[in-house]
Parts: C-alpha cells; structure tokens; sequence
C-alpha cells in the first residue's frame, strides 16, 4: 500500500472496506479542500486530483474512489457561516485575460479526464452546489450520491461560456437531449429531487445519512472482485462510447474472458461451497 497524496487543497483517506479484514483493501476518500472558496476548481486543484487519481490507479489496495467536498469552516463571529459545496464551479478569477491558446493547452490534460478514466469504480458524494467544473467531476463519476441540500447547474452560459469539461457530452447521456440543453443553454440549477427525478444522481440521502449511505455502496462495490469491476466498467462504458453491435462484441470478449481468470475460479468455488469469496483481482 503506497502513502495517499496530500496537498493543501485536496485530502486523501483510506477507509477500510473491512476493518477486520485488511486484505480486502480500502475505499479512497479524495476531498476537494478549498472551503472558504466554496471548493473551486483552480489549477492546483486540478493537479491534484490527476495526483490523486494516478496514485488510486496505482495502489492494488484502493478498491472504490469517491469524491467529496470539504464542509464550510465554521464563521467568524459576526459573519454569515458559507454554504455547502462539493466544487461551485471553476475558480473565474483564472480565466481574467486568458485567450484560447493558452486555455486549450491548460485543458488538454485535465481533472476530469483523469477521473472520468479511472477504471476502478468512482463515486460523487455530493453536498451542497455541485456547479459548472463541479457539476462536471460528479458527471465524471460513474455513480452519483445526493444529500437534500445538493444543487446543479451548468451556469457557464452567464459568462460567454459553455461548460468545457465534458458537460455538453457527458450532460445528455444523463439526463436526455432536452433536459441538457435546458441546463446549459439556460444556466439555472437545478434541486436535489429535480437532479434525482431526471438521472443526475442516483440516490438521495438526508443530509446526516449522505457519508453513511455513500460508504455502504462503495463497501457493497468493493467486495467484489476488482478484477470483474474493472472488466465491467469498461463494457458498460461501451454502450455510451460505440456502437451497439461493436459493444456487443466486446462484451461477449470480455465475458468469455473472466472464465480464464483466477477471481472466476474463486467466485464460483466460494458460491457452491457458500463461502466468503477471497479475491486476489487476477
């Protein structure tokens, strides 16, 4: 097990999947930690979540990624306590006098391609505004938890902009053609339930039950062989990607595949003896 990155302005934690078992391995909690900017995204953010993600690929021991936002610190007295949020955007203040040159290259190795091609299992844990680039690292994700307070948006639109982090693409393969183009050309947010009821999250929790019921379907996730996950992700990620004969294929591959793997093996074996299967993710 290799040492989590830790930076300024993102935190990485290891939660054991079963804390009597460590070979089991963990869930990777990466916390966005800019607070007092409500999580903006900047450059250095951005670098560290590719550090992030590089360091979740690499480590056998992390199983699920999930990506969270710091809670707001508590005020000064006098002061109005700061609202939650996973990231509430891009920080604007990096776009004054930026052309686009310099903004293509800034864009070509990005946070959002680094997590959306993780191939271990990733989910948002969203609380609070999850706007612009933050609305696009949940939509990065391939599983999305709400809390009731949770809020989206695509608002690039209000300053000259489109969303440039995969939001016009990964958006209507989400939500359908309508409902994305509403967001984007509109720049309004959108509620917790209004997120549910059109597929932007999957599952919506009360506010003190978000952490609990996230950890429990990233533990659920995790005790399957990483192997498997690996090989499904990729196949689902066929069906939004190409076409569906060339998806087939690849899945009737893959599927045939696993059946010379050491995790199917294991899997079956455990399922006939009603055992506990001990995966080794070959």
């Amino acid at each position: 097990m290799s040492k989590p990155p830790q930076s300024d302005v993102v935190s990485c934690e290891e939660i054991p999947v079963d804390a009597e078992n460590p070979g089991k391995g963990v869930v990777a909690i990466v916390t966005i930690a800019r607070p007092d900017k409500l999580n903006a995204l900047n450059s250095e953010v951005s670098q560290a979540l590719k550090e992030a993600c590089r360091w979740a690929t690499d480590d056998d021991d992390v199983r699920v990624i999930v990506f969270a936002g710091a809670p707001p610190n508590p005020p000064a007295e006098g002061e109005r306590a700061k609202p939650n949020a996973f990231i509430a955007g891009a920080d604007i203040s990096e776009f004054v006098g930026i052309d686009g040159n310099t903004i293509r290259q800034r864009f070509k190795s990005n946070a959002w391609e680094a997590i959306w091609h993780l191939e271990k299992p990733t989910i948002a844990m969203v609380d609070g505004f999850a706007l612009g680039g933050g609305c696009e690292v949940a939509m990065s994700c391939d599983i999305r938890m709400g809390s009731e307070r949770a809020k989206f948006g695509t608002p690039e639109i209000n300053l000259g902009l489109i969303p440039g982090g995969g939001g016009t693409q990964r958006l209507p393969r989400l939500v359908g053609y309508g409902r994305a183009m509403e967001m984007i050309l509109g720049g309004e947010m959108v509620d917790a339930s209004t997120a549910l009821e059109m597929g932007l999250l999957n599952h919506l929790c009360e506010v003190d039950e978000l952490e609990q019921k996230t950890l429990e379907l990233a533990r659920n996730i995790a005790g399957k062989s990483p192997h498997a996950l690996k090989v499904a992700k990729a196949c689902v990620r066929a069906a939004i990607e190409k076409p569906m004969r060339q998806g087939l294929e690849e899945e009737a591959i893959a599927f045939a595949g696993l059946f010379d793997s050491e995790d199917k093996e294991i899997g079956v074996k455990a399922f006939l003896e009603r055992t506990e299967a001990e995966w080794v993710g070959k």
